[in-house]
């Protein structure tokens, strides 16, 4: 039984939940490497932005009605380089599709069918995904000048998934959630 009364938003759902699911354990995985190669930094960013794909994944899993999801839709990623630079570009690549194609379509999908749940879980993440392609891409320069990136601290919304470094906004300006309750990195 599913919690959306369409197929169509069900099916994006269902897929949405298996990509962000993949994103978490990739980007957790290229944490450890950027920490091998000397890059504690981007792995700190790798494991924040995990978090907030588990953040999107958890959304869709409760608008889906916790019913088994299945997917095996994945978007971009290189694992066998084991490079933290081509892991971030990897990174990069995924967001940016999730950004110009795949949550537009799934929004415009929620909205045209009256789904308000499946539409907010898709906006949230939406809008996330811009800002973690934009933090991949900083983390991407440093690397290839052989530097790790600088920053002090990362923090990520536990609602909607906004991330942000250094200092946490008063209330997050994608969903409000306060800032006493971001998870700092």
């Amino acid at each position: 039984m599913m919690a959306v009364k369409n197929a169509m938003t069900n099916e994006f759902l269902h897929s949405a939940y298996g990509g962000e699911s993949m994103a978490h354990m990739r980007y957790l995985i290229w944490a450890d490497v950027a920490d091998k190669e000397g890059f504690p930094n981007v792995g700190r960013l790798f494991r924040a932005v995990a978090y907030a794909e588990q953040v999107h994944a958890s959304n869709h899993f409760r608008v889906i009605g916790g019913e088994t999801a299945d997917s095996s839709v994945t978007a971009g990623g290189v694992f066998g380089n084991n490079k933290t630079a081509d892991n971030l570009q990897g990174a990069i690549n995924g967001e940016l599709h999730e950004v110009d194609q795949m949550y537009p379509v799934y929004l415009n999908a929620a909205e045209l069918q009256g789904e308000s749940d499946a539409k907010r879980s898709f906006h949230f993440a939406l809008e996330a995904e811009k800002m973690h392609a934009d933090l991949f891409q900083k983390a991407l320069n440093s690397v290839k000048e052989g530097k790790d990136i600088e920053l002090d601290s990362i923090y990520v919304c536990p609602v909607c998934g906004h991330t942000i470094l250094n200092e946490a906004p008063d209330n997050c300006p994608v969903c409000g959630c306060k800032k006493e309750k971001y998870k700092k990195f």
